[in-house]
């Protein structure tokens, strides 16, 4: 949302999670067919959903068991380079690194690689093994999401901007 309409760029966000597609529950879009039904095909027509006039969402399709033909797939690397003559921006989610190969399959048709890590909950060791398999050159940052205020020490020079007003 910030890439499309804060900055004005054109986006593409692919969910790329063919196990346990998420980004059409987010968006609350329909997940009838995408990625997965357009990687089967050459000439499968791609179901873009175009949330905003910049934004647009290509869902995954039906779970694949098995996706590994279609992400290592000459159809999945045509997709991601016609995609980028397109578009600004093509965001390609994909399935946490370290528990199947799709994430490194993925990461390997990007620029660039943006963790994102469960604060709390992912383990130390299971994101210096997900540094490592991706490699440190790929990454080009890091998102720590589900951070718990509270237990944050209080240096009190946020709380102006970021504590409620009593």
């Amino acid at each position: 949302m910030t890439l499309s309409e804060s900055y004005g760029r054109r986006v593409l966000l692919i969910d790329a999670d063919l196990r346990r597609p998420s980004i059409h529950e987010v968006f609350r879009v329909p997940n009838g067919t995408g990625l997965s039904d357009g990687l089967k095909s050459d000439s499968a027509e791609l179901s873009l959903v175009q949330l905003s006039p910049r934004l647009s969402v290509l869902p995954a399709g039906r779970s694949d068991s098995n996706p590994m033909a279609g992400l290592t797939s000459q159809r999945m690397r045509r997709l991601v380079e016609e995609s980028a003559q397109v578009f600004d921006w093509v965001l390609l989610d994909a399935p946490p690194v370290g528990i199947m190969p799709d994430a490194n399959l993925v990461s390997g048709l990007t620029e660039g690689v943006i963790f994102v890590v469960a604060a709390g909950s992912t383990p130390y060791h299971l994101v210096t093994r997900a540094v490592e398999e991706i490699g440190r050159d790929s990454i080009i940052g890091v998102v720590f999401n589900r951070i718990d205020a509270d237990s944050m020490p209080n240096t009190q020079y946020y709380d102006h901007y970021y504590r409620p007003q009593k």
